[in-house]
């Protein structure tokens, strides 16, 4: 009898140590990007998650961070005028965030997806060879510039487009570099 209730323990302290992360919650896309780019220059370990449906506010995305470092992430992120709408502590399985990537290897060619966009790779030759998704007006100009060009030599996404589109295209071609070796 004594050794069940040991167990029901360790689960219990395994369940309350989910609540390490937070989520950042702003009002629009280029303020998470701006913020991700702050707090990683700093060094914070964080990431651009897309939101579970109850943190939707008009943004697709939220910064996930260390919950323990709440109070520094905001002096920082509000001495560079980029503070959040809302912090809210992940508690909740039901707050899981969606993962942006999946991959998806075809032998010869692998896509990286990130949210609704595909960017998709010659693996042997690192070229690009298509892009598609999304909605925002500057993925036609954004996939002219890339595509047909190598992982090494194709402009960032990030560089060349400014809407959510380009900004998860970014997030599919930093995946590709990585997964290409690159």
């Amino acid at each position: 009898m004594l050794l069940p209730k040991i167990f029901k323990r360790d689960r219990s302290k395994k369940e309350k140590k989910k609540t390490d992360r937070g989520f950042l919650v702003f009002q629009n896309t280029s303020e998470v990007i701006r913020a991700e780019a702050i707090l990683k220059k700093e060094g914070w370990d964080v990431r651009v998650m897309g939101p579970p449906p109850e943190l939707r506010t008009g943004c697709d995305l939220v910064v996930e961070f260390p919950l323990v470092e709440q109070l520094n992430i905001l002096r920082i992120l509000e001495a560079k005028m980029t503070s959040p709408l809302e912090v809210v502590p992940v508690e909740s399985h039901l707050l899981k965030p969606v993962d942006l990537l999946h991959i998806k290897d075809f032998g010869k060619y692998l896509m990286v997806r990130a949210a609704n966009m595909k960017l998709t790779v010659d693996k042997e030759t690192f070229r690009i060879v298509n892009i598609s998704g999304g909605g925002c007006p500057d993925v036609p100009y954004v996939a002219n510039r890339l595509v047909g060009q190598t992982l090494r030599e194709a402009p960032s996404p990030k560089e060349v487009g400014h809407t959510l589109c380009a900004y998860c295209l970014y997030l599919a071609y930093e995946e590709a570099q990585r997964k290409c070796s690159v």
